[in-house]
């Protein structure tokens, strides 16, 4: 039986939380939901979501974890029994979205590979769809795997095991690492990017405010929705970072920090995109706003385009932007797997290496999947369902165990003990009131644009399986590993 981890130091923890929180959508969404929302303008929806429901939601998360020394299983079964299957839900949540998550660091290392010749160079989207993917015409049409992908996959998932096997202690020097890392590159990437001609209009075009744009309630839940998804929230990833904390930590000060380090990278992001994406609209004679600034498009076409239509030194702008994509999701990838087999091992108290071997294996074997020419089309659709209805339930039963459950008044008394910034009855409100409410007016609107039109038009049996079917399987996996006596049980 082995002991439990705790951070050496307090960094470990803040920076792993950092890690975890900032990821690819930093780089790839926010520029694009910015975009939508009206530029400058969709600062203010985006901080007012930062502070209502982002902090609030983070503070409860880390501090959860640290009362209850478990990950969320045992420390939601710790407030009640039956409340345990909840805390599996989340976390099985967090296994499903590793496991196609690691299909994009897949394509990162394929395209880091490639950006030693720019072997995209000319047509990129052909490249991307026919030479990596090699993208059949439909979830239903699988073909054949590619093996570039499988290699990718392989090497994604033997580091992910290398840096878990040992525990937050090998985390947190982990991250030392990889979490400066895309922050420097970003820095490369932006210095070239404000030095390109035209950069000033793809600026321009991200900063310039379109006040009308505020009273859109579409732009709200896009804010909202962007700080809960890019923060982690939900998945159960902050609560196990938090229950690795001593007794007497830092918890309100250190979530503050987390929330505006990911915010602050978001933003930042934005100038190296917008200024690259005005270069590119100068060389292809388009309007900046033609010009996608979203998603994998974003990631593996545009990016691409602009960067072999640099005047010099392109392949090293492509190493260091994929560089930067790569540990951007590694860092989330083994926070999210840290989340799922830290509940394992607090509940059966077995060892972290087998634990974390285990997974890997069988996360790998399910991943081959996404390396198929159906591949993209079948991560497309869990991660919407995972995202959009999983991640948003999970997010809203946390809030109504805490606020009416555990009860918020006692918590937040017990945060201030062991925090330096204190919380007032605001973070009450947020929790029992505002956030819920936000997070069914979220729901709501998901599920009636699921009725309205099935989700990008794939077949309704895809969206079936690869769907409805994926959150099914994480319930009943929940059950089953609630229903599994574990060790405080057996004795």
């Amino acid at each position: 039986m082995e002991t439990r981890d705790f951070w050496e130091r307090r960094s470990s923890f803040v920076l792993a939380a950092i890690g975890s929180a900032i990821g690819l959508g930093n780089v790839w969404r926010f520029p694009y939901i910015a975009q939508k929302g009206g530029g400058g303008a969709f600062l203010i929806p985006y901080f007012v979501a930062l502070l209502t429901a982002g902090i609030p939601l983070l503070i409860l998360e880390m501090g959860l974890g640290q009362y209850m020394q478990n990950a969320a299983p045992t420390a939601f079964a710790k407030i009640r029994k039956k409340l345990e299957w909840f805390g599996w839900f989340a976390v099985c949540l967090s296994a499903g979205i590793v496991i196609y998550y690691s299909t994009i660091l897949a394509w990162s290392w394929n395209y880091l590979y490639h950006s030693l010749n720019l072997s995209w160079s000319g047509d990129t989207e052909r490249f991307f769809v026919e030479e990596v993917l090699h993208r059949s015409s439909g979830p239903g049409e699988l073909g054949g795997m590619q093996w570039p992908l499988v290699i990718g996959m392989a090497l994604t998932w033997v580091l992910i095991y290398w840096i878990l096997r040992k525990g937050v202690s090998r985390v947190g020097k982990v991250v030392l690492v990889t979490v400066p890392v895309p922050w420097i590159c970003l820095v490369i990437l932006f210095i070239r990017g404000i030095t390109l001609p035209n950069a000033i209009e793809g600026l321009a075009f991200y900063l310039t405010p379109d006040f009308s744009k505020i009273f859109d309630p579409e732009i709200w839940l896009l804010a909202y929705g962007q700080i809960f998804f890019s923060l982690s929230l939900g998945s159960g990833v902050m609560i196990a970072y938090g229950s690795y904390l001593t007794k007497k930590p830092e918890i309100t000060n250190n979530a503050f920090i987390t929330a505006l380090a990911n915010c602050g990278t978001s933003f930042f992001a934005g100038f190296a995109v917008f200024s690259t994406l005005g270069y590119l609209a100068f060389m292809t004679g388009v309007p900046v706003e033609q010009v996608s600034a979203s998603g994998s498009g974003l990631a593996y076409m545009t990016y691409p385009t602009a960067i072999s239509k640099l005047p010099a030194m392109n392949s090293f702008f492509a190493i260091v932007f994929f560089i930067m994509l790569v540990t951007l999701g590694i860092d989330s990838a083994f926070a999210l797997q840290e989340a799922f087999t830290s509940g394992i091992i607090d509940k059966w108290r077995l060892s972290k290496s087998k634990v974390n071997l285990i997974f890997c294996v069988v996360a790998f074997l399910i991943c081959l999947l996404f390396t198929t020419q159906a591949g993209y089309f079948w991560q497309d659709i869990a991660d919407h369902y995972i995202a959009d209805f999983g991640l948003v339930v999970t997010g809203l039963f946390q809030c109504i165990i805490i606020g009416y459950v555990l009860g918020t008044r006692d918590f937040r008394r017990y945060l201030n003990s062991i925090s330096e910034i204190r919380l007032g009855i605001w973070w009450d409100v947020m929790i029992k009131y505002f956030t819920p409410v936000v997070l069914v007016i979220i729901l709501t609107i998901n599920i009636y644009k699921e009725i309205k039109q099935p989700y990008g038009n794939f077949p309704r049996w895809s969206l079936l399986v690869g769907g409805w079917g994926v959150l099914l399987v994480c319930i009943l996996l929940g059950f089953y590993l609630y229903a599994k006596k574990g060790v405080e049980e057996e004795r």
